[in-house]
């Protein structure tokens, strides 16, 4: 055997028991944390999504390292296996999250009022994008600047921080409501699905922006040439993501279908979870190769492979869900929750001017898109208020543009915090609103969607 054999066969086998104690403690723990936490808000019908992150803000530096120093260092050590274990269980929390959150698109988009779906989706994204847009020319904001330093990045993600809207806490707030088939949650998950594929499109072009900032680039553009920051990167990350979503939405379904169909599918005829996966994983790989961020190659995925009908294609797709929010998706938000130090990087009169701002931009112009649409006050009151609810992409997209250095950790927080924020607003509002409404009728508490 070849010494560079040798020294790649034990590179793999180089960790020891001291290493796999530390990263089995690591998830044991932010599992435990994650599921208590979640449970306990889901008990009193709130997101448990937001009590995963809690569940990570309590074992990091804002509660754990300051009452028991050694013992956060211990399970969370800044060197060795744990860190490189965490972060790719982190890595493929986010992608399975993002071939979830794909996998409901198609499910979700509704024909039914349609007038009154366009003008939300229309009004209550472009106005809050156009607000934040107006807000940062205003305001010198370069102190929220990440390692990156790219201000048009920067300028990007400010805006969708205050467009975007959340199907997983929406959908999970009304599922347990009893809410989930009603004219109202069709409105919102209509809109919500129209949001969310602008606003992951407009997230892996910033993203791509600043791709490779500080070494060079991976994938076509660095092959090209192209520094980060540059024109040319910032057309190109432009082209490809619109591509990749039209070539993805109108070639994926047909590949995919003859893929399933094929002879040769040994994958598929020995698991459909196994082939399933083997998708997401290839398209996520493709937006690499393409310097395109892989998340958006993972919601893409989710979106071909839902385009499969049959019973045991459906189970599939349906395991995968509980296996990544059993184990991968609560570690994801757990490790986000970790990351947080509410203690040094929360700036507080910021927060509330701003969370003030977003709530004002995105539910006003909810508003006034459903009022336009012909919607009574309560009804559009109702909707602001839902598509207030930021939840899960709005985590996405302070973890995702943190790692890749367009904010800071004082943005990080703040962004994370209005996900956290909006979505108990939510919780909370239209769980007294239901309470207070009458007995819903046949047509499952439409009354709620008419006031």
């Amino acid at each position: 055997m070849r010494a560079g054999e040798t020294a790649r066969i034990l590179a793999f086998m180089s960790y020891t028991d001291r290493d796999t104690a530390h990263v089995l403690a690591a998830l044991v723990v932010l599992l435990i944390s994650a599921h208590t936490c979640g449970y306990l808000f889901a008990r009193f019908r709130q997101p448990p999504v937001i009590g995963e992150i809690i569940g990570g803000i309590l074992l990091g530096p804002t509660l754990l390292e300051r009452v028991w120093q050694s013992g956060y260092d211990w399970l969370f050590p800044s060197t060795g296996a744990v860190p490189s274990v965490l972060g790719a269980a982190y890595q493929l929390g986010l992608l399975l999250l993002m071939f979830t959150a794909g996998t409901q698109v198609r499910g979700l988009i509704s024909r039914h009022s349609t007038k009154v779906v366009g003008s939300i989706a229309a009004m209550g994204l472009v106005i809050p994008f156009a607000m934040g847009v107006v807000a940062f020319a205003a305001i010198d904001f370069s102190r929220f600047e990440g390692k990156a330093h790219d201000r048009t990045a920067l300028l990007l993600v400010f805006a969708l921080a205050i467009a975007v809207t959340s199907i997983p806490v929406i959908s999970r707030i009304m599922l347990d409501l009893g809410l989930l088939k009603t004219r109202f949650a069709r409105i919102v998950l209509s809109v919500a699905v129209i949001e969310d594929v602008v606003v992951y499109v407009v997230l892996a072009v910033a993203v791509g922006i600043v791709a490779g900032t500080g070494s060079a680039q991976f994938g076509l553009a660095g092959q090209l040439g192209w520094d980060p920051g540059s024109t040319a990167n910032e057309a190109y990350h432009t082209v490809a993501t619109v591509a990749f979503l039209v070539a993805g939405l109108t070639l994926g379904p047909r590949m995919y279908a003859l893929a399933l169909r094929s002879k040769f599918n040994f994958v598929k005829r020995r698991s459909h979870v196994a082939f399933q996966l083997l998708v997401m994983i290839a398209m996520s790989g493709a937006c690499l190769l393409l310097s395109i961020v892989p998340l958006f190659g993972a919601f893409v995925a989710g979106i071909v492979v839902v385009t499969a009908s049959g019973d045991r294609a459906e189970v599939a797709r349906e395991e995968i869900g509980h296996f990544s929010l059993g184990f991968f998706i609560p570690v994801y938000f757990a490790i986000v929750g970790l990351q947080l130090n509410l203690v040094d990087n929360f700036d507080i009169p910021f927060f509330l001017a701003f969370l003030a701002f977003a709530c004002l931009a995105k539910a006003g112009s909810v508003y006034a898109g459903a009022r336009l649409a012909g919607e009574t006050g309560q009804s559009a009151l109702n909707l602001a208020v839902a598509m207030n609810a930021r939840g899960g992409p709005g985590i996405v997209l302070a973890s995702t543009t943190f790692s890749a250095g367009i904010i800071d950790a004082r943005l990080y927080t703040t962004f994370v915090m209005l996900a956290v924020v909006t979505s108990l607003i939510a919780g909370t509002w239209l769980q007294r609103t239901v309470a207070a409404a009458p007995a819903p009728a046949a047509d499952g508490a439409d009354a709620l969607a008419r006031g």
